[in-house]
């Protein structure tokens, strides 16, 4: 069918060529009367006379008027639809005396706007369109301040763009293989293609993903799409010997674990644990980054969480791992200096979930102000929720002033026009004013923590609005320690601390010309924070800080033998016993002992990862030596 059809309209393409020279005097004979036909149909052909782009959008209209009438020839015009219009408008001129070709335009020009969604109410319906009611516009602002950009979730770009290349190079060559190869080594068999993905760059030594756990569709409401993890047989029985090894704290066990079943996710996150308490930090963001490949390829195909319409709740119980591997990536990112990535990492977790279950709320300011992006740090503020109420949180009434302050530097290099809009908004000063009014405990706690050592600060505390460092009111304490431990380096640089000082100096004065001015702003955060108990008691504080947690020195001179962890001098070969043994230290009782201490002691040796280190040596009478 489709080789005769071709020949046919081959044929007539020639003749149509043919028969041009010939209709070409013939056109111009008649131009003046055609056009005056035309004008009075589609006044728009007047804008391209010499242009037969019009006469052929009406001849493909008229085809498909008469492609609709007839089902034989439906097919051919996805073959060749050049010809058609040609010989369409052939037989068109020969019978334009007729008239008949008068009522046919009005015809086909309306199915031609029809089919491109030009009809004749379009216009009627766009402007009722731009006028959607005040809560899906402000559900709309919501979701496009948070939408993400995904080539800034690339930690590798962000270190190239601030490290430069030679340095990301030297980086990677020191991480290759190192300790991702010890976890879930007997999950790979030769190699294997790695699938790319865009929340992490998966290294080609990690095992091939085991499909143990997927994600399922539950619904979609106002506009969202509601997702939940769900877990295979086999996962269940890794999550069952992992539990097993958890009561006994055998970190050995939880190892183990990971041999049979490399993407088993609180396994992974317990092993990134331990390598943090041991300053192995690479090997614990190594094993973030498997939890998270894995985790991503278990997405559902409509799980788009970029675009902000995706929701993940967190009170599903095998959605909350999501949660703390992203949260601990992005602390992992934050590490490495890469603030634009942790940015990008903070708003999927406040996208996912709106009740913020990890606090991501409480460091987005960070990371926009460490990533210089101001202006969208006060769009945030405005946007995120319906009763702009951001700036009652301390994070944010001190944030919104610092980002103001490098607005302003921008600003004063901008043209007149912009900074005449910009002034409509309260000045850096003003905004830091309000703030220590509004949250005066932050100061003292800042000048111990940042420290500030200048004589100044000391007379500016005596006074009695700044004198103490608790609110009496416990949900705001305790975001005020999250707010110090978080944000205590941007108050070193001079130009925040100069704006501080000034700003404290003025609310003094003010203070004591207005002695009810204090009271008011009291009564401001008793309304604002619930007094009756800490509304926020889930989020510790050490999760916000940049200090890494590790073992007291006493638990760590009897957990820890391998030199590559703890810098010894003396180690056995890997297929060897070459090396000296130190001498077994006395076995340790249990009792009144720090189960986390237990736990990490519990994991040595590594007998079964078949590395050499002084802790063989503790168990060598109990098992044979079967390297030598």
């Amino acid at each position: 069918m489709s080789g005769r059809l071709l020949k046919k309209v081959l044929q007539e393409h020639e003749e149509s060529k043919q028969r041009n020279h010939h209709e070409e005097e013939e056109e111009e004979d008649d131009d003046e009367e055609e056009l005056g036909a035309r004008s009075s149909i589609n006044p728009f052909d007047l804008l391209n006379e010499d242009d037969e782009d019009p006469e052929e959008i009406e001849i493909d209209d008229e085809a498909i008027v008469e492609e609709k009438n007839e089902d034989a020839d439906h097919l051919s015009k996805n073959v060749q639809p050049v010809s058609k219009n040609k010989s369409k408008k052939k037989k068109k001129k020969k019978n334009k005396e007729s008239g008949s070709n008068v009522a046919k335009p009005e015809i086909s020009l309306d199915e031609t706007l029809e089919a491109l969604g030009l009809n004749a109410n379009s216009k009627l319906e766009k402007v009722q369109d731009s006028k959607p009611n005040a809560d899906s516009s402000k559900k709309a602002s919501s979701r496009y301040v948070l939408e993400i950009d995904p080539k800034y979730l690339n930690l590798e770009n962000e270190l190239r763009r601030v490290y430069g290349s030679k340095a990301l190079r030297s980086f990677e060559s020191g991480t290759q293989g190192g300790g991702s190869s010890r976890l879930g080594r007997g999950g790979r068999r030769g190699v294997h293609h790695i699938t790319k993905t865009v929340l992490i760059s998966p290294k080609e030594n990690w095992s091939r993903w085991d499909r143990s756990f997927s994600m399922e569709f539950l619904e979609t409401k106002d506009g969202n799409n509601y997702f939940r993890y769900t877990h295979s047989s086999s996962y269940e029985q890794a999550q069952r010997a992992f539990q097993a090894a958890q009561a006994i704290h055998d970190l050995n066990g939880v190892a183990s674990v990971l041999i049979h079943h490399p993407y088993h996710i609180e396994s992974l996150i317990t092993m990134a644990d331990y390598f943090k308490f041991v300053g192995e930090h690479d090997m614990a963001a190594d094993a973030i980054g498997k939890c998270l490949y894995g985790l991503e390829r278990a997405w559902h195909p409509m799980f788009t969480p970029f675009q902000g319409n995706c929701r993940l709740e967190f009170n599903h119980e095998t959605n909350k791992l999501f949660f703390k591997t992203l949260f601990t990536h992005m602390r992992n990112m934050d590490m490495r200096g890469c603030h634009r990535s942790a940015l990008e990492v903070c708003k999927l977790l406040l996208s996912l979930d709106t009740s913020d279950p990890v606090g991501a709320l409480f460091c987005v300011d960070y990371f926009a102000l460490r990533a210089e992006e101001y202006a969208w740090l006060e769009q945030f503020s405005e946007e995120y929720r319906d009763d702009n109420s951001l700036w009652l949180f301390p994070n944010f009434s001190y944030s919104l002033a610092i980002a103001r302050v490098y607005l302003e530097k921008m600003e004063s290099s901008s043209s007149s026009k912009a900074t005449h809009i910009d002034s409509l908004k309260s000045s850096s000063l003003d905004l830091m004013k309000q703030a220590l009014k509004l949250h005066p405990t932050v100061l003292k706690k800042l000048v111990d923590k940042v420290p500030l050592k200048d004589q100044a600060w000391t007379k500016i505390l005596k006074h009695s609005y700044f004198r103490s460092d608790e609110s009496k009111i416990m949900s705001l304490d305790h975001l005020i320690k999250i707010y110090v431990e978080r944000n205590y380096l941007i108050w070193r640089l001079p130009d925040i601390q100069k704006l501080l000082r000034s700003a404290a100096d003025l609310v003094i004065e003010s203070l004591e010309q207005d002695g009810t001015e204090a009271e008011s702003w009291l009564c401001v955060r008793k309304e604002a924070f619930s007094a009756e108990n800490n509304q926020y008691s889930h989020l510790a504080t050490h999760d916000f800080s940049d200090s890494m947690p590790t073992l007291p020195p006493d638990n760590l001179q009897n957990f820890v033998a391998d030199p590559r962890m703890v810098g010894g001098d003396q180690m056995m070969g890997v297929g060897g016993g070459g090396g000296q043994q130190q001498a077994p230290p006395p076995p340790r009782d249990l009792a009144n002992r720090n189960p986390l201490a237990v736990l990490i002691e519990s994991m040595l040796p590594w007998a079964h990862y078949g590395d050499g280190d002084d802790e063989i040596a503790r168990d060598a009478h109990h098992q044979p030596d079967n390297n030598g």
